[in-house]
């Protein structure tokens, strides 16, 4: 008996080959395998709506096609369920696609889903919100609202972004408390990592894995514009675990207190209440990965 499989397309997510996708798919999909349908997005938060339907009804697999704010909708709705989310990555940053080693080729990711690796990660909870790769308070929450509001996608337009709003930006002030220890302090950071990276190959927490039942608290403290450069080249050369202004503390649960309720998840942006309970929720989503994923 054939797998069910549903792809949700966002078009208008990212860039790239959208417009192509109905056609690959069916090029390149494993007949023998699935019978497949296509759902398109018409609305924001549409997708989460089809994604839960998709399981309701028995789907094998629903796939997210977009950016992680796609990725964030269809899975965050698949927690808990039998059905696996896979994702063809073709938004601006692909950060959960990049950590699960998924080609960012859209032929190759298809071919992807045809070998079928599948894994049952963790994902993370604070209050009543989920995610699955990354959540943060601070900077990147900041950068995510105005890259949300932003007239163009893609890299260049986020590295713009950055570079203009980290000028005038002022460190949040947060309290973090765990069963052993307390700590208040400024940061400009304040990131809670399930996979390894926001997107683009921004990697803010290298060791992370998604199956080990823990989140990283990592931690940036302020530091001057001119230490800058060195700061974000370690987060490209994956080291920023090693940084001087850089923490990592790991956790199963917390409780995080902001001075600034401004927050994202998985790039998408949210305003929070001020006190946040987290937690990690262990292998709650089946989600097919990349051959070379360990």
């Amino acid at each position: 008996m054939k797998k069910r499989i549903r792809f949700i397309i966002n078009p208008i997510s990212g860039v790239g080959r959208k417009n192509q996708l109905p056609g690959l798919i069916e090029q390149y999909l494993d007949h023998s395998v699935y019978d497949y349908e296509i759902s398109t997005t018409e609305y924001r938060k549409h997708a989460k709506t089809i994604a839960a339907e998709s399981a309701r009804a028995g789907f094998d697999i629903v796939c997210a096609v977009g950016g992680d704010g796609s990725v964030h909708e269809v899975g965050t709705a698949l927690i808990g369920t039998k059905t696996k989310l896979a994702i063809l990555p073709a938004g601006s940053g692909n950060g959960l696609a990049r950590h699960l080693k998924i080609p960012l080729d859209l032929i190759e990711a298809i071919q992807c889903i045809n070998e079928s690796h599948e894994l049952l990660m963790d994902t993370g909870l604070v209050n009543d919100k989920p995610f699955l790769g990354v959540g943060g308070y601070g900077f990147d929450a900041l950068i995510a609202k105005k890259f949300d509001e932003y007239h163009t996608r893609g890299f260049w337009s986020y590295a713009k972004l950055v570079f203009r709003e980290y000028y005038k930006y002022k460190p949040v002030h947060v309290k973090i408390e765990l069963p052993d220890m307390q700590r208040e302090l400024n940061v400009v950071l304040c990131t809670l990592a399930n996979a390894s990276e926001f997107g683009n190959g921004f990697c803010v927490s290298p060791n992370s894995d998604v199956t080990d039942g823990k989140l990283e608290l990592f931690i940036l403290k302020p530091f001057s514009i001119w230490k800058a450069p060195a700061v974000i080249y370690r987060f490209f050369r994956r080291t920023s675990d090693k940084s001087r202004f850089a923490e990592i503390i790991q956790i199963d649960k917390a409780r995080i207190t902001l001075n600034d309720p401004m927050a994202h998840y998985d790039g998408e942006p949210f305003e929070v209440r001020k006190e946040l309970h987290v937690e990690v929720i262990p292998k709650s989503l089946h989600i097919l990965v990349g051959k070379n994923y360990k």
